[in-house]
């Protein structure tokens, strides 16, 4: 073995990250027991075992109690406006395709507020990872029900039980042409943790559907209506090329709900790739302007 190699391998085990090194400069303020701890340690484990770098990573939120996420997460990031994310991002990435872009949300503020932005995300199969923290609750605004929202769930906002049919986040992905459809656990650590990696490995959508309990305010979807019920799809040897029979997983919800990969298609070109300007010239992000000084500083003092 060479010396530049010896070296080499030093420098690479010498800068090995932990899990610590993606811990934000900002405490979570979440209520003790949130799901979303769960879901925040296992994107920190997920991006140190795929050998990523804090400067590689952009993550996007919303608004919402999970929409924080930003601030806990050491990565570049973006907290923007209720269900706007996942436009934000589509911008960020086409503007940096090398970039590792992870988008975390809520329920009201994935589907709910942000439903349509959910929908044409999936179909323009734009190259990111969608991590939803569903709590099936409006938990920042204290308790209303949400679009996941059990039927006749008793609520602040419905005090007498939901009418409303919730909608199923895995069919809509899946019908929408989301690429990568996966649902988690945040009381099952390492299996969610599986699931993102894939997620992030994905080249196309990624969207993961991830049950994060809300402690305070939903007493009905909690650890333990959730810990009895969970199976994993690969206890069954799920088949996640068949869309049909991932619909019909996903439609199962009783004594049994399933969890894991429900659909991949793999090999579907990205909108990214679909894009001719950036087959050449490397991100855009990176790239001359095409303006002179004046011009450039004319625009921003009319936006600023």
């Amino acid at each position: 073995m060479s010396v530049e190699t010896v070296t080499q391998d030093v420098v690479e085990e010498a800068v090995q990250l932990k899990p610590k090194d993606f811990k934000g400069k900002v405490d979570p303020d979440w209520c003790p027991g949130c799901g979303d701890f769960g879901v925040l340690s296992c994107l920190q484990k997920a991006c140190v075992e795929l050998g990523l770098r804090p400067h590689e990573v952009l993550t996007v939120s919303g608004i919402g109690c999970s929409s924080n996420f930003p601030g806990y997460f050491n990565a570049y990031g973006m907290h923007t406006l209720h269900g706007r994310a996942l436009a934000v991002a589509t911008g960020a990435q086409m503007a940096n395709h090398e970039l590792t872009v992870v988008v975390t949300g809520g329920d009201g503020d994935g589907f709910g507020i942000g439903g349509n932005h959910f929908t044409h995300t999936a179909r323009r199969n734009v190259d990111l990872t969608y991590l939803v923290m569903d709590n099936q609750i409006y938990g920042l605004t204290t308790g209303q029900i949400s679009p996941t929202s059990c039927m006749e769930m008793k609520t602040k906002s419905t005090p007498f039980g939901s009418v409303e049919s919730p909608i199923n986040p895995i069919t809509a992905a899946i019908m929408n042409g989301a690429t990568f459809v996966a649902r988690g656990f945040s009381g099952d650590a390492k299996h969610l943790t599986q699931i993102i990696q894939q997620a992030m490995q994905h080249k196309g959508f990624a969207f993961v559907d991830i049950f994060s309990p809300c402690v305070t305010f939903n007493h009905d979807n909690d650890y333990p209506f959730f810990k009895p019920r969970v199976k994993r799809l690969e206890d069954e040897d799920h088949d996640p090329g068949d869309w049909k029979i991932a619909c019909e997983k996903a439609m199962v919800w009783g004594d049994t709900i399933y969890t894991g990969l429900f659909y991949q298609k793999k090999n579907v070109r990205t909108l990214g790739q679909l894009e001719p300007v950036l087959d050449e010239g490397g991100p855009l992000a990176f790239r001359p302007l095409g303006l002179n000084d004046g011009q450039g500083r004319r625009i921003l003092d009319r936006m600023m």
